[in-house]
């Protein structure tokens, strides 16, 4: 028996399922890492896989990353978490606010999914409504009312002009099922006929401009311009969710569609390998969180929020972080996902790569899924897609389970090239 086979065992007797978190599952047991060093990753039984999930994208610069451990470590001899401000709250403020022309304010709370409640708190705060609107199939933390509909199938998908609501968790109260009205992405006659239908009850459309679990395929800038004008001529708010996608540009993948939202919500990279979360956005509507008002509108707290161990953390990733440091992994992921197109042609197998800057996802379809639905693997991709993973497993690389694969910075041509090889490799084999 292995050491992780063991841990696993006595893991099943305290933990659901012997994991607090499903996505490190594997089967017949999940391996347990060791230690990280830059882009690689050693487990408890020595083997060492190049990293290419990075902690599900949080992590900029691998693991371990020498100026993050030296910062902290000063910190945390300092103190981890204080009932007091502290001042790199205000620095870390101050830097995130000068990477995007929509962030006037901000304000950290501790993870991606604290975030979208926060978001969407205040949105109903500022608009006084209480609906949300948000697209078919897309992720966003683990809130009643953001999860609706992230995991619909075609027996509960419904028509496609009126997608249904559908719950992820049992017991779901039918009142949130019925506060979040759902869109078909990258459909804009179609969302925007939806939207129209709810426009004086919608507080705000939750909109990912890349969402992972709908294909990781960016949104159509027409998709995205309709449905800001929409949002603006009906006093509704336009929410960004950017805990993903902040990695792709200086101010998030929001700079690529000059586009501007009323909130964004991040979290993931902006920790330096540390929980964390923000919502930025316009400062009136920011201010429903402000305990100085004359009618505060949302209080807002949270007992490790804007901890300095996390935000020193964060500073020092995302300082590293600078245009020179994302054009570069951008490069190096358009070098991977052009090799992986050269091994899916040269191999004849039915696959496509989807992605933006530093991400991409390998789906076993002819044509790239513009949509949750095209995105919806039937058993046969499905059973491709985990041989596929199981092969890149074996050969020692770290991915999501979705086929999908993040980079950090420590990362170059040649671990690169390594991953084509194996993918084509693994292509070979369906």
């Amino acid at each position: 028996m292995t050491q992780s086979e063991s841990l696993y065992a006595k893991a099943l007797e305290l933990l659901p399922g012997g994991v607090s978190r499903n996505t490190v599952l594997r089967e017949p047991y999940p391996p347990y890492a060791a230690y990280g060093e830059g882009c690689r990753l050693t487990d408890i039984e020595g083997v060492t896989r190049l990293d290419f999930s990075n902690n599900m994208a949080s992590l900029l610069h691998g693991h371990a990353c020498p100026a993050i451990v030296n910062a902290v470590t000063e910190q945390l001899q300092r103190g981890s978490a204080f009932t007091m401000a502290t001042e790199i709250e205000v620095l870390y403020a101050d830097f995130l606010i000068s990477r995007s022309p929509s962030f006037e304010k901000i304000r950290f709370v501790n993870s991606g999914t604290e975030a979208i409640m926060a978001s969407l708190k205040a949105s109903r705060a500022f608009t006084g409504k209480p609906k949300i609107a948000k697209a078919e199939g897309a992720y966003h933390g683990q809130y009643d009312y953001a999860e609706v509909s992230q995991t619909p199938n075609p027996e509960t998908w419904g028509d496609i002009d009126h997608p249904n609501s559908v719950p992820v968790a049992h017991g779901t109260p039918n009142s949130a099922l019925d506060d979040v009205i759902i869109i078909p992405f990258n459909d804009t006659t179609r969302a925007i006929a939806i939207l129209d239908q709810h426009k004086d009850s919608l507080a705000c459309v939750l909109l990912d401009l890349m969402p992972h679990r709908v294909g990781l395929r960016p949104a159509e800038p027409s998709f995205v311009e309709a449905i800001r004008e929409w949002t603006a001529n009906h006093n509704v708010l336009l929410v960004f969710d950017e805990v993903i996608t902040f990695r792709t540009e200086v101010g998030g993948l929001q700079q690529q569609y000059n586009i501007t939202p009323d909130l964004t919500a991040l979290g993931k990279a902006i920790g330096g390998g540390f929980p964390v979360g923000a919502i930025a956005g316009r400062k009136q509507v920011m201010d429903v969180m402000n305990p100085l008002a004359e009618n505060v509108l949302f209080p807002h707290s949270g007992t490790f929020s804007a901890n300095p161990i996390t935000l020193t953390a964060g500073l020092e990733s995302m300082k590293l972080f600078d245009a020179t440091a994302i054009e570069r992994i951008n490069t190096l992921a358009q070098r991977a996902i052009d090799g992986i197109e050269r091994a899916i042609k040269e191999t004849g197998a039915t696959a496509c790569v989807t992605g933006a800057g530093s991400m991409f996802r390998i789906h076993m379809k002819e044509h790239a899924p513009k949509n949750f639905r095209e995105a919806y693997m039937s058993p046969e991709e499905n059973a491709k897609l985990k041989i596929l993973l199981d092969h890149m497993f074996d050969e020692n690389f770290l991915m999501i389970n979705t086929c999908s694969a993040v980079l950090s910075t420590p990362m170059t041509e040649s671990e690169i090239d390594e991953l084509v090889e194996a993918v084509k490799r693994g292509l070979q084999k369906l």
